[in-house]
């Protein structure tokens, strides 16, 4: 490896280190982040399964699937994959709170967003989301991965 990589690589390392004091009250914003769209559940048990996935998801849980993080909360994992997987709840509602905090914390008046998808050709089954589909850097249709 050239030198040169090596103390850019360093540097780059260095730079994202994150010190423990970005952790402090990190709990108290998510639930503070969370509050309005839990409210936006209909029933209370619902409600109450939102929070605990999202509570499992950031817990010591060494595995953060819906099963653990069912039997975690000492509860019948049945009902948290049926919330999860099978239940029917309108996103639309969560989409615009969500936009809403968006748009409160980051908008201007003259401001826009701009999403752009960013495709990486990929041959095996080992990556996430490999599939054909079109893939910009190549200009066609071939096997990648598409970031956004």
């Amino acid at each position: 490896m050239e030198r040169r990589f090596a103390l850019r690589k360093q540097a780059m390392l260095a730079e994202c280190e994150v010190s423990p004091e970005m952790f402090r009250g990190a709990l108290e914003r998510l639930g503070k982040f969370s509050e309005p769209f839990a409210e936006l559940f209909s029933h209370r048990t619902q409600r109450r399964h939102a929070e605990d996935y999202l509570s499992g998801l950031i817990s010591d849980l060494e595995r953060k699937n819906v099963e653990s993080i069912a039997y975690g909360h000492d509860q019948d994992r049945s009902h948290l994959q049926h919330f999860i997987g099978g239940a029917e709840w309108g996103h639309q509602p969560l989409m615009m709170e969500l936009a809403r905090q968006v748009g409160q914390e980051l908008g201007e008046d003259d401001g826009v967003i701009v999403i752009d998808p960013s495709a990486f050709p990929k041959q095996g089954k080992k990556s996430v989301g490999v599939q054909r589909q079109w893939c910009g850097r190549l200009g066609k249709v071939d096997n990648c991965q598409v970031a956004v």
